[in-house]
This record gives structure tokens, C-alpha cells and sequence, in this order.
């Protein structure tokens, strides 16, 4: 009896220590050293409590489709001018279609055998077009439109992820939800137009050769030579920060995108003291970055940045290494904001902002306010009422109920769990169930005291005959928070990651503690009456 009741204080000691460990962080920020703020995090506050951003994005993605195909066309076009193919040209329609114009039977054959061989997933036919040519029509089978889209939003949802990351938010939740949306809560962000600037930009970087003989007046009045395109170059004043656009005819095909990028950062122009992104290709970027700069001496590349030029330079000699810069009179957050998107990669498709909600940091304050106040408010009065009625007993309750609270707010810290509002009710809704277990415990003492059985015998039969009861009751509850936990969403899960935490510590203090309390008590003393 003496050993074990020693372990079972020493283990209680254990937790209470351990406990204090994981709570300092949050109670003593910035006052302890690194390796214990390294391995016990501060508990991190939700969106309702610390402020921040509620966006919902839907992402465009029959613009994943369409680009789908337009991959298709460039290689379908590399391929047959490869096998000496005879086409008239090749082009989208409907979206998801791709359709090659031949002159006779025999090119049409080719064509087929080539997309049946390089591209199955395509369902073909084959109609007469005007003017004596044939068209084959290649589309994309509606299980292959379904993965493409699904493909989209899950590669969207990882690319703003590692936005996000990179932008250095506490915290956040990216989550899929219907509808091909995606449910983005940043905590505590300073600076809203800058976060949705950064997640709204597709981010796609290509390399465009400059068409010099094409005349802008047309171009602008749009009239462009075939095969080419009109783009704006943007231009920042250095003196007024003003911004203007300046139009350039660009080859329309791209010569290289930013798919084959490693790494973006900001560097300073010693020059100009100005901010600029240096950018390094990946082997095979490096490789045809060579081969582009090398065949294009002389001529104007254009870095083209989701249809705007940031920058169009003549390249002077060839380059080799894989290295080039984008510059356009950038401030430094600019530039910043810049390389993130460019390293996290560009978005497979468009996204909107379909809802935008700012939580104010005072809204937050004012709910932790009243959250802490109703956890006093209810746990002083369960404290009352255990006193009141169980006497000395109810103080062991009381201990139980304390220690409760210090294991729950632990356990926060350790499993790194965010704190949100539902979950301070969870809490509040802890407290008011913790004492519950001792309640059925103190009367089944009774009831043993009684039958006349002597106050250590009543103890122990207590507790063994109360022990089934109250697992019982808790672990039907702690089923339900899991389930809220698996299958709800936002408040719903802070509630019931409170909840279950709750339960497992109201269970430990009032079966384990209060009896560690009780034995410590009777310890060597003849009791003839338990103040119960």
C-alpha cells in the first residue's frame, strides 16, 4: 500500500511538473530560453480570438482544362512537324476540344495513329471541314475533364499552402471544400490587401520573344499579325511611384515558363540601389534558357508575369547557368511578394475570391474576455456547490477540478491544438462535468458509510463500484466529441478538441488524483468519520 501510493504521487508530481513545463511558454513569453519554447510552443489563439481573415476561393477549373489542352497543341504541334506530318493548323474549340485541319485521307491517318499511339485518353472523330479540309476532333473524355479538375483544386490547395507558409502566418487552415472551393482562415494577419494580393495571383511566368517588326498602332487598334499577341509593359516612375503601361507585340508562342524555375529571391542592384528577383532555373530550364538566349542574340525577350511584361530586355550575348533577373522598379514587398509566388509555384488555374470576412484583433480580446470570465464565473461556482454540500470532501473535489484545468491547458500546448472560441465553451462545459465524477464517487461513499462500513473500506468500495459508472458516461461523450472532431469543420472541431481533452483530464483527476489525495489523507490515521 505504502509503495504504491508513493508511485502514485511521485506520477502525479510527474504531470503537475510537466504541465507547468508546457504552460510557461504561453504564461511567460519571450522570458524563457530557446530550447524550451523550441519544445513547448505558446497555445496558438483561432481566428475569432487572435483576429485575422476568413477567405472562401473558387478555383477556375475549366481554365485548367482549357490549358490542359493548350499543352496538348504545343506538343501534338512539335510532333507532327517531327514526323513531317502535312496539317493545315491546329486549334482549341469548346474548351476541351482540340481540332487539327488536314488536307486529305492520308495525312488524317497519320494524325490518327499519332494520337492514338502518344495520347489514349482522347476520344477522336473525324468531320468534313470547308474548303476541301478535313478536321479530326480530338476530345478529352469526361473522366479524364474530372481528374484534370480534381488535379486542379488539390494542386491550387498546395500551392497556396506554400504560400501561405512562406508568408509566415501562425497557424492557418487551408482546407477543400465543395464546389471546387477552398476555405482559407489566416489568424492574426496585419495587412489584408497584401495577403489577397498574394493568394489571388496565378503566378504564371512566361518567356516570350518581342515581335520588333509588328506596327503598335495597329496592334493597339487591334490589328496583330498572326501567330502574336498584345501585352502591356508596366513602367514605375521613380520620382512620382506612378505606374503606366506601355504596349508590346509579343510572338504569341511561349519559349519558356516558369514551371522549370528552382528558386526566386530578392537581390539589390548595387547600380541602382533597387530591388530586383534573381531566379534560377532547374537542369533542363538551365539547358533551354542556353539554347533560347543563344539562337536569340540581339532580339527583345519579353518576362511576362500573368499577361504583364515586368520587363523586356535585348539579349546581348548568350547565357549560360541557368540565371536571369526580373526587374520593374519594384519596392521591396513588392519584390518579396514576388519570389514567393514564384517559388511556391504558379497556380494550375485562375482563383476569385468568393467571401472575404476580417476579424478585428478587439473582437477577439473582448471573446477571450468574456470566455475566461464565464470559466471563473462557472468554476467558482462549482466550487461553492462542492464545499457546500461534501464538506471537507468537496475540497478534494475542488483540488481535482484545478489540477483539471492546468492538464487541459497542457495538453493544448503539447498537441500544439489551436484555441478558438467554441473551444473556451468546450472548456466551460469541462468544468461544469469535471466534479460530476466525483459526485457519483461521493455518493457511493455515502452509501457505504451508511451500511455502517468504516470510512478507508467506504473509500475504496466508492471509488471501485463508481469506477464502470463514470467510464461509462465519459466515454460515450469523449465517442461523440471524436466524431465532431472527424466530421465537423471550424468551430465545430474547436469545440470538440476541448471537449476530448477535457473528458481524458476530468477522468485522470477525479479517479486518479482525488484518490491520491484521499490515501495521502488517511495515511496512518485512525479516521472514525469522513467529512463527506
Amino acid at each position: 500500500m505504502s509503495n504504491s501510493l508513493k508511485f502514485r504521487g511521485v506520477l502525479v508530481l510527474l504531470c503537475l511538473l510537466l504541465s507547468f513545463f508546457a504552460i510557461a511558454p504561453t504564461l511567460m513569453q519571450g522570458n524563457l530560453p530557446q530550447w524550451w519554447t523550441d519544445t513547448f510552443r505558446p497555445i496558438q489563439l483561432g481566428l475569432d480570438l487572435q483576429g485575422g481573415m476568413h477567405l472562401v476561393l473558387g478555383v477556375d477549373v475549366d481554365k485548367a482544362v482549357e490549358s490542359r489542352v493548350d499543352t496538348i497543341i504545343d506538343q501534338t504541334e512539335a510532333q507532327l512537324r517531327e514526323k513531317d506530318i502535312i496539317f493545315k493548323r491546329l486549334e482549341r474549340r469548346q474548351g476541351d476540344r482540340l481540332v487539327i485541319l488536314v488536307y486529305d485521307d492520308e495525312e488524317g491517318a497519320k494524325v490518327d495513329a499519332l494520337m492514338a499511339d502518344d495520347y489514349p485518353s482522347l476520344e477522336a472523330e473525324t468531320f468534313s471541314g470547308n474548303g476541301g479540309y478535313i478536321e479530326k476532333h480530338f476530345r478529352l473524355g469526361d473522366q479524364e475533364i474530372e481528374n484534370i479538375k480534381d488535379y486542379a483544386v488539390r494542386q491550387a490547395l498546395e500551392t497556396l499552402r506554400n504560400r501561405v507558409d512562406q508568408f509566415g502566418v501562425s497557424e492557418p487552415t487551408l482546407q477543400r471544400q465543395s464546389g471546387n472551393r477552398i476555405l482559407i482562415q489566416l489568424p492574426g494577419v496585419e495587412d489584408p490587401e497584401r495577403a489577397i494580393s498574394l493568394l489571388g495571383k496565378t503566378a504564371r511566368l512566361e518567356f516570350k520573344m518581342v515581335d520588333e517588326t509588328a506596327n503598335l498602332q495597329d496592334a493597339v487598334a487591334g490589328k496583330l499579325p498572326v501567330g502574336t499577341q498584345l501585352l502591356y509593359e508596366r513602367n514605375v516612375n521613380k520620382s512620382t511611384g506612378a505606374t503606366t503601361e506601355k504596349p508590346l507585340v509579343v510572338i504569341d508562342k511561349t519559349v519558356l515558363t516558369g514551371d522549370l524555375l528552382s528558386d526566386a529571391n530578392v537581390r539589390i542592384d548595387t547600380r541602382f540601389n533597387e530591388p530586383y528577383v534573381s531566379i534560377e532555373f532547374n537542369a533542363v530550364g538551365a539547358k533551354r534558357f542556353d539554347q533560347i538566349t543563344a539562337a536569340n542574340v540581339g532580339k527583345r525577350m519579353a518576362i511576362v508575369l500573368d499577361d504583364t511584361v515586368y520587363s523586356a530586355p535585348v539579349i546581348r550575348e548568350r547565357i549560360a547557368g541557368g540565371s536571369a533577373q526580373i526587374s520593374g522598379s519594384f519596392t521591396s514587398q513588392e519584390a518579396t511578394d514576388l519570389a514567393i509566388v514564384l517559388r511556391a509555384g504558379s497556380l494550375p488555374a485562375p482563383v476569385k475570391i468568393m467571401e472575404n470576412r476580417t476579424v478585428g484583433p478587439s473582437l477577439g480580446h473582448d471573446s477571450i474576455s468574456k470566455g475566461i470570465k464565464s470559466i471563473w464565473v462557472g468554476a467558482a461556482l462549482v466550487v461553492l456547490a462542492m464545499i457546500i454540500y461534501y464538506q471537507l470532501s468537496g475540497i478534494v473535489a475542488v483540488i481535482a477540478l484545478v489540477l483539471n484545468l492546468v492538464f487541459i491547458t497542457a495538453m493544448l500546448s503539447m498537441f500544439g491544438a489551436t484555441l478558438t472560441l467554441p473551444g473556451l465553451a468546450g472548456i466551460v462545459l469541462t468544468v461544469g462535468m469535471a466534479v460530476d465524477a466525483n459526485v457519483l464517487i461521493f455518493e457511493r461513499i455515502r452509501e457505504e458509510i451508511r451500511l455502517g462500513r468504516a470510512p478507508k473500506l467506504a473509500l475504496s468500495s466508492g471509488y471501485s463500484k463508481a469506477f464502470m459508472t463514470i467510464i461509462d458516461a465519459n466515454l460515450t461523450t469523449l465517442l461523440a466529441a471524436l466524431v465532431l472532431f472527424q466530421f465537423g469543420t471550424g468551430p465545430v472541431r474547436g469545440f470538440a478538441v476541448t471537449l476530448s481533452i477535457g473528458i481524458v483530464a476530468s477522468l485522470f483527476t477525479a479517479i486518479f488524483v482525488s484518490r491520491v489525495v484521499f490515501d495521502l489523507f488517511l495515511k496512518g490515521r485512525e479516521v472514525k468519520r469522513l467529512s463527506i
